[in-house]
């Protein structure tokens, strides 16, 4: 196995065939993300969601997809003129891996591609030692799912954090108060059918447990956007407490702790998730 791999594996623990598979995810979104820096990505784009949250915060919950947001809109932006960067970068830690953009069905803000492989083959690369999936033919591939905003909310402000793995490179990124304004958006107007997302709620206590303060003018925009407010609603803290309580008063907290139990290891402070608890810390946002 490449040096680099092994090194990067060091921060994992292993147990079982989760464990391989998340890790060989996370380090492939890690890899993905420097072969965009390298390819000046960073310039007109910024990275956010939970994956961000994760790799440069510290969240300890599993992140599927990777979300970026351009600079500025550009409803001409063409995604594929950085697949082959990132092709390269995976080829480079011998990682076989292809990327094709999903084809848009309506006019949508979001361009969407998807980066795969075959599991067992990068489980054998980065676990040589496991012989147990060798006759398991129903691991499927590896999916890694990309989205850019190409016209996004006014009001976010961005940092650039730096990652000496796989090979040095730096990533801009929405700042904390932006990452918390997006995630309180999602739990306000995301639409989940059949079960509420709970990797949203978890999210929303790492932030409050963080202290972090939200981005308003940026929550503002995005709420907008979504038609969830009018131009004439007085976004502040006060009027974000209660838009957030009244939320809390509809979720089937029982889903969404389904949702969520298998993104993390620890599941104890879910013991305590119900509309009482929620509406309680959200006093504490700032």
């Amino acid at each position: 196995m490449n040096n680099v791999l092994e090194q990067m594996l060091k921060d994992y623990e292993i147990k079982n065939l989760q464990d391989e598979k998340n890790a060989i995810k996370e380090i492939i979104q890690e890899i993905v993300l420097c072969g965009l820096a390298r390819a000046k990505f960073f310039d007109e784009a910024a990275f956010y969601g939970g994956t961000a949250l994760r790799i440069f915060y510290g969240l300890d919950r599993f992140s599927e997809d990777l979300d970026f947001s351009l600079i500025k809109p550009n409803k001409q932006f063409d995604l594929k003129k950085y697949f082959i960067y990132i092709e390269k970068e995976a080829n480079s830690y011998g990682l076989n891996l292809s990327i094709t953009e999903k084809e848009k069905s309506e006019e949508s803000n979001i361009t969407s591609a998807f980066l795969k492989g075959d599991t067992k083959e990068h489980i054998l690369l980065f676990f040589p030692n496991d012989k147990t999936i060798i006759k398991n033919n129903k691991l499927g591939n590896i999916k890694i799912k990309f989205e850019i905003d190409i016209n996004p909310p006014k009001g976010a402000t961005y940092e650039f954090k730096t990652k000496l793995l796989p090979s040095p490179h730096q990533v801009r990124l929405y700042d904390e108060a932006s990452l918390f304004a997006g995630k309180i958006h999602a739990i306000l107007c995301r639409n989940w059918k059949t079960r509420f997302k709970g990797r949203d709620l978890y999210d929303y206590v790492f932030y409050l447990s963080r202290g972090a303060s939200v981005n308003l003018i940026h929550l503002r925009e995005k709420l907008l956007e979504s038609n969830y407010i009018d131009n004439d609603f007085n976004l502040d803290i006060d009027s974000l407490k209660d838009l957030l309580q009244k939320r809390f008063n509809e979720i089937d907290f029982e889903s969404a702790k389904e949702d969520v139990q298998n993104f993390i290891t620890d599941t104890n402070g879910l013991k305590l998730w119900n509309k009482e608890f929620f509406c309680e810390i959200t006093d504490m946002i700032k």
